[in-house]
């Protein structure tokens, strides 16, 4: 391979570009110890049971594999669930849940929900799955996340998810604003 010799004309533009220079006199860099970050208090651990209202369970129907939900607090507007099913509401926050456990799944579930609340998300979307590894063609999961939302203080409405985000397997979730 040859070597190519720079012309006058890119040597001045190089130069140019690159701006003033300085010869560095030493290569060595001498570390010095940075100082330790200072510690801030944790935050209180979040109640879960807090958030849970009491409704009964024999207020809520048992719902299949392929039932659709929807539930809208009584005290909202009725369009509310109309605009939800349509996707007016962006989505802001996703969690899946398949394979956990009905306890686990709540913790989870509580958790996103506190987090979501406390980031000003509006509305979520919560993958459940239909439950075709439940017994008695009961999805379990389903049934247990129709219940928890609708004691969820800060659920204003839910309703089955479109065929492409998971149909009757996951849920949209409106979040009251943080404004309310």
């Amino acid at each position: 391979m040859t070597k190519k010799i720079p012309n006058l004309e890119d040597s001045d533009l190089f130069r140019e570009a690159i701006g003033k220079v300085r010869l560095v006199k030493n290569d060595k860099v001498h570390l010095t110890p940075q100082a330790k970050p200072k510690p801030f208090p944790k935050s209180p651990a979040f109640n879960q049971q807090g958030v849970l209202t009491a409704l009964p369970e024999a207020d809520v129907d048992v719902v299949g594999k392929e039932d659709s939900l929807d539930f809208i607090t009584p005290n909202s507007q009725k369009n509310i669930l109309t605009k939800l099913r349509q996707g007016y509401f962006g989505l802001d926050a996703e969690i899946d849940l398949h394979g956990l456990s009905s306890n686990e799944a709540k913790q989870h579930l509580m958790n996103f929900l506190h987090r979501c609340v406390k980031e000003d998300c509006r509305c979520v979307h919560v993958v459940h799955g239909k439950g075709y590894r439940s017994q008695d063609d009961y999805p379990i999961l389903k049934n247990n996340v129709n219940l928890w939302l609708r004691q969820h203080k800060d659920v204003q409405a839910f309703c089955s998810a479109a065929p492409k985000d998971g149909g009757t397997g996951a849920l949209y979730v409106l979040l009251y604003s943080s404004t309310r």
